[in-house]
């Protein structure tokens, strides 16, 4: 049965992404025509996403270590899992920050289009490209701007628990001085695997970790930064397996 079910589930989820889209595409669009309106771009993503998750069935459960500021400046480093990732940590982060994704998620139908105008685009198959995203992250923060980074960089294989971790989120808190918050999402890949024949709707539950604290710039300090996020993580999720 799940071979005819999750197939169509899977479909409504996409249906669900444009539908959302386009009830709030007037707001959208206007608002991410320019870096001025950003803020005003991100609540109408944060609506976006709740809506999608809405619609599909998903509900969201969160166990706070910490609660950010609304206002503050945070990197937040998550798991990476399945699709539904961006959504949820819009549904769960409510102050304003860009996300580092992908280029291929700009072949996405309209989604694709305003997430290229809004965020930092990566091919991570060239260092230049790697190198010119941290860049352009770097400037984002210096001008005060939160960012997201999926800290394994690509969404491992089902087997994997947690692949290892990149330096780039952890090189920038160092750097720039900036909190970072680690978070354990559990359910998404359970619910909505990167399997055509999987999916459906539940409970995502989210654990937001106590927040890592840069102490210095140096090799050493994003070595820990690094280590303590991923065991954090890894923990949390290993819990949730029991």
């Amino acid at each position: 049965m799940r071979y005819v079910l999750a197939p169509l589930f899977r479909v409504w989820f996409y249906l669900a992404n444009f539908i959302a889209i386009m009830i709030l595409f007037p707001f959208i669009f206007l608002t991410s025509l320019s870096p001025k309106t950003y803020l005003q771009f991100f609540y109408f993503e944060r609506l976006w996403a709740k809506l999608v998750l809405i619609l599909c069935g998903f509900r969201w459960k969160v166990n706070w270590a910490e609660k950010p500021d609304p206002k503050g400046q945070y990197l937040i480093c998550p798991n990476h899992t399945s699709m539904l990732d961006i959504m949820l940590t819009l549904a769960v982060f409510p102050m304003p920050y860009l996300f580092i994704g992908k280029k291929e998620l700009t072949k996405l139908p309209l989604f694709g289009y305003f997430y290229k105008r809004t965020n930092i685009l990566v091919d991570r198959s060239s260092y230049s490209s790697r190198k010119l995203t941290y860049e352009l992250a770097a400037a984002k923060v210096d001008e005060g701007m939160g960012v997201c980074i999926y800290p394994e960089g690509m969404a491992p294989r089902e087997e994997i628990t947690l692949a290892p971790f990149k330096n780039g989120a952890f090189k920038l808190s160092a750097s720039r001085g900036v909190t970072i918050i680690p978070a354990a999402f559990h359910d998404c890949k359970r619910l909505l695997p990167y399997d055509n024949f999987r999916g459906r709707p539940g409970l995502l539950r989210v654990d937001v970790l106590p927040f890592l604290q840069p102490q210095e710039d140096s090799q050493e300090e994003i070595d820990r930064l690094r280590e303590t996020c991923y065991q954090n993580i890894l923990s949390s999720l290993k819990q949730k397996e029991k």
